[in-house]
């Protein structure tokens, strides 16, 4: 018998030591996915900051490497501008869309414990904003925006005594608050998916004790549901800020950074610097500063998640 128990032994550990064919290892099916990963998102980058180091074109192929580009784009008028533009643009549509995100989320959920009629129909039209793609958003709102009488919101007002209507696209300043309005509108059915799924794990327990103790609905919502939903608040707050920063489709269709450069943010400074003003180095460093900004959310954003592991 103990033949056989060490024979059987001796034919495991062979069976062990023999090399793994490589079909059974799982590097031959990441080697698809890491060229994919490669060709379209490693290689463009590094032509992108490769790019800003030169002062190449669209029209001529000729290029040199210098730091033109930079001194170009950090000592433009409009630079500064353009920051001013996507700072507001960012806050405000961030700002908005989590909090009507928060809300609509709330009155979904108590809707659909309450089995209210209309909870499904008000949570559709919220996430058909979402659905819809921003060029058709911004061709959307083009219409609504219509300085003519034959546009909704000013024929609308004008029952009000508004008979003059508004210049909603053709004033720099109205034309940026159109522009973040839009996009708010576009965006908030995001915050409401995240705030709402948030909302599905709060145990009922709590929220029947904080009703034992006699808690009022502005104290459960600011001293317990908010507090629960901090982690996923902050996850949010995140990904819609990244995602607003490089918001480009919908503001090219509504407005195309203008009157002037009054709401040209910097995706779409990019746009322009490239394929209208066919500065292709410039367009590149603009992209740059972008990636730099995308890329100190995505520090932060991993930097809350490690954090809120160790907590749990």
């Amino acid at each position: 018998m103990k033949n056989e128990s060490n024979n059987g032994a001796g034919i495991y550990k062979k069976a062990q030591r023999k090399p793994k064919k490589l079909g059974n290892s799982p590097v031959l099916w990441f080697i698809p996915l890491v060229l994919v990963l490669l060709l379209v998102f490693v290689y463009p980058i590094i032509e992108i900051i490769r790019f800003s180091f030169t002062d190449a074109g669209l029209i001529d192929r000729d290029y040199t490497y210098t730091l033109k580009s930079y001194f170009s784009l950090f000592t433009s008028p409009g630079f500064f501008n353009m920051l001013f533009v996507t700072g507001f643009f960012v806050f405000f549509s961030v700002t908005f869309q989590m909090m009507l995100g928060l809300a609509v989320a709330l009155l979904v959920d108590q809707g659909m414990k309450r089995r209210l009629h209309g909870t499904v129909i008000l949570r559709t039209a919220v996430l058909t904003a979402w659905a819809i793609p921003g060029v058709i958003i911004g061709i959307i709102w083009t219409m609504l925006y219509n300085e003519s009488n034959a546009g909704v919101l000013n024929y609308i007002l004008s029952f009000v005594g508004l008979d003059s209507g508004i210049a909603f696209l053709s004033d720099p300043i109205n034309s940026l608050i159109s522009v973040t309005f839009a996009n708010v509108w576009r965006g908030t059915a995001f915050s409401m998916i995240m705030i709402y799924a948030g909302l599905q794990t709060i145990s009922k327990d709590v929220i029947e004790a904080t009703l034992v103790d006699g808690a009022n609905a502005v104290q459960r919502l600011f001293k317990v549901i908010i507090p629960i939903l901090s982690p996923v608040l902050f996850i949010n707050l995140i990904v819609v800020t990244v995602e607003t920063f490089n918001t480009f489709d919908m503001v090219m269709a509504l407005t195309g950074g203008g009157p002037g450069r009054s709401t040209e943010v910097i995706a779409l400074s990019i746009y322009n610097s490239i394929f209208r003003q066919f500065e292709l180095g410039q367009g590149a460093a603009t992209a740059v500063v972008l990636l730099l900004i995308n890329t100190l959310m995505t520090v932060i954003y991993f930097k809350a998640i490690e954090k809120n592991q160790a907590v749990n």
